[in-house]
């Protein structure tokens, strides 16, 4: 969770400086490169971010056959990589506009040659890559605060950014001669790979259709000063977001192992655990943020980004169904192997999104954005939902889910009239944090106790015990 974190919130610290100093139109500049870029980097990387974990973690027991799989996949990324990294050169050769600013997003595009996190997430090993990746991050922060200083410090921004993500992903190669030894790949086990990194890699470019290719319809279709507003309310919202794609990132190489092993029995236990702490989670977030949200833009950002309240708020609301999606998803979906049934909710969910999209932003500029990503994520839910229908208690997941979002609706109402009583300040952002989230920690802690609920109660069992120590 701390690494899936880092990677969000060490620029969003940054974020309130970055705002002030390089203002809301050179913020969409650099959102409008960056999406650019990754869609060169999504087609680097294939689905291999879920495909390669999931392989790992079913082989990771046999040295040989780990040796084997990871270096063909591997071969197979290398392949493609260098293909896409070739074909971004091109792209910013020909363009006129930004070139400065895609030339440098080039380092990005290329780290992506040398991302092997997904076999640390399949063997298990998430504090390495915390370790290293931690060190890397924080020097991207101090570098930024260094040497960002004006308006013009674009271009150096850009690099501190694109450079930072190269220098995070070599740092993952010097441990790994301790746990694989790359063989020389074999090119018919290679052409094994690569009809199911295709297939899900479809989703994960249907996801981004609703999740980067709104931006550069905004940048395109609205202002890029709309844009670096949407950017920031984007940036609110993956932390939680981040926080919940955690859990999905440690369990499926678990789930992964008990798929391959038919231990469905305690598939479905951990199902249940999943989804009823990540619902609890997730309300508390959404609830929080669509709380505090009018007052956090203009204290965060500064009174020329009042406009993203209007946004957090709207995107808050994506976050309950992004969770409940997720556990589907990361839990039963890939570790079973039922790729089409998620590439089919996410196709439905990006035309959704590029349809709205389309209609919306010209005429509500980044609200019609917003609105396109609540009926993207709703759509993909709801197709989750009903293809697991006959195979999961989901039913029994909504009903348990309930509670929490009661706790939601009731943790708002201070909220809200705190901020009526005290305006737009520091100290009122202070203490609607602090009421609401006290609030629902002992609407959960009470709800959990009276429902005799095993993990809390051993949770609370454990820290007891080491007070009395």
């Amino acid at each position: 969770m701390i690494y899936e974190i880092l990677v969000i919130i060490l620029p969003f610290i940054t974020s309130p400086y970055i705002s002030r100093v390089l203002g809301a139109e050179n913020l969409g500049e650099y959102s409008y490169s960056y999406s650019v870029a990754y869609y060169f980097v999504l087609f680097s990387m294939l689905g291999i971010k879920n495909y390669g974990n999931r392989e790992i973690a079913r082989v990771r027991d046999d040295k040989k056959e780990l040796n084997r799989t990871f270096s063909n996949i591997f071969f197979v990324h290398v392949f493609f990589s260098v293909i896409c990294s070739i074909c971004y050169i091109g792209y910013v050769s020909v363009i006129s506009e930004g070139q400065l600013y895609a030339f440098i997003q080039a380092a990005y595009v290329i780290s992506a040659i040398f991302d092997i996190s997904w076999f640390y997430f399949g063997i298990e090993k998430f504090k390495l890559t915390v370790t290293r990746n931690t060190i890397v991050k924080i020097a991207n922060v101090i570098c930024i605060f260094v040497f960002v200083r004006a308006s013009g410090d674009l271009w150096k921004y850009c690099v501190i950014m694109s450079v930072g993500t190269l220098l995070s992903q070599l740092s993952l190669w010097i441990p790994l001669r301790h746990y694989v030894k790359i063989q020389k790949p074999s090119v018919s086990e290679m052409k094994r790979h690569v009809g199911p990194l295709f297939v899900l890699f479809i989703p994960a470019l249907a996801v981004s259709l609703y999740k980067y290719m709104d931006k550069i319809m905004i940048g395109s279709l609205s202002s890029k000063v709309q844009l670096g507003y949407y950017e920031n309310a984007e940036k609110a919202n993956n932390i939680p977001l981040t926080i919940i794609s955690a859990f999905g990132t440690v369990m499926m190489p678990k789930m992964s192992n008990l798929a391959a092993t038919g231990n469905k029995k305690e598939s479905k236990r951990y199902m249940k655990i999943s989804m009823e702490f990540v619902m609890c989670l997730a309300f508390a977030l959404a609830f929080g943020i669509g709380g505090v949200a009018d007052v956090f833009a203009p204290v965060f950002w500064g009174k020329n980004f009042t406009d993203c309240g209007w946004l957090i708020t709207g995107l808050s609301v994506t976050i309950p169904f992004i969770a409940f999606a997720n556990v589907i998803r990361t839990q039963y979906l890939i570790p079973e192997k039922r790729d089409k049934e998620y590439l089919t909710s996410v196709i439905i969910g990006a035309v959704v999104n590029l349809t709205l999209n389309s209609i919306l932003i010209p005429i509500l500029d980044a609200k019609g954005a917003v609105i396109g990503t609540i009926a993207a994520e709703v759509s993909v839910c709801l197709v989750q939902v009903f293809v697991v229908r006959n195979e999961l208690p989901v039913m029994n997941y909504f009903v348990k889910s309930l509670p929490f979002l009661g706790f939601g609706v009731v943790m708002s109402i201070p909220l809200i009239l705190i901020e009526g009583a005290l305006g737009i300040h520091l100290y009122t952002l202070l203490l609607q944090i602090a009421v609401g989230g006290l609030l629902y920690l002992v609407l959960c802690c009470i709800y959990f106790t009276k429902t005799k609920n095993a993990v809390f109660l051993n949770t609370i069992s454990q820290i007891r015990n080491k007070i009395h120590k």
